[in-house]
């Protein structure tokens, strides 16, 4: 499994590339393993509220539906919109191309709570 030592994490099994007040969001690989082949990913739109622990998009996949869950809390910037037409990016690369959405942070202090690769790791283990 790629756990890449660069980004932060959240049990919920989302990944964050943080950038000043800006988070990259997406799936883990270990998520998008145990989802399988993912074909729709419903997205919110850019300015939609995003609260910690809260859904905000939902994955569907040939096994099951999954919601993201928010891993800090502000305002979707961006939103990946080449996954409405090739949702298996999130397979192919998700650490990548597969990035679901960005959110400007409203409290950055939240990213202290985010775990690192190797705690994640443990979980996932």
């Amino acid at each position: 499994m790629n756990t890449p030592s660069d980004l932060a994490y959240v049990d919920t099994h989302e990944w964050l590339s943080i950038d000043g007040q800006t988070a990259t969001v997406g799936i883990t690989d270990y998520a998008q393993s145990e989802l399988g082949d993912i074909i729709f990913v419903e997205l919110p739109e850019a300015g939609t509220e995003v609260e910690t622990g809260e859904p905000f998009a939902v994955i569907e996949a040939v096994k099951t539906v999954s919601d993201l869950f928010g891993p800090v809390s502000g305002t979707i910037s961006e939103v990946n919109d080449s996954l409405e037409d090739s949702p298996e990016k999130i397979n192919e690369d998700p650490y990548g191309g597969g990035w679901i959405v960005k959110i400007e942070m409203s409290d950055p202090s939240e990213t202290e709570s985010l775990l690192s690769a190797d705690d994640y790791g443990k979980l996932t283990g």
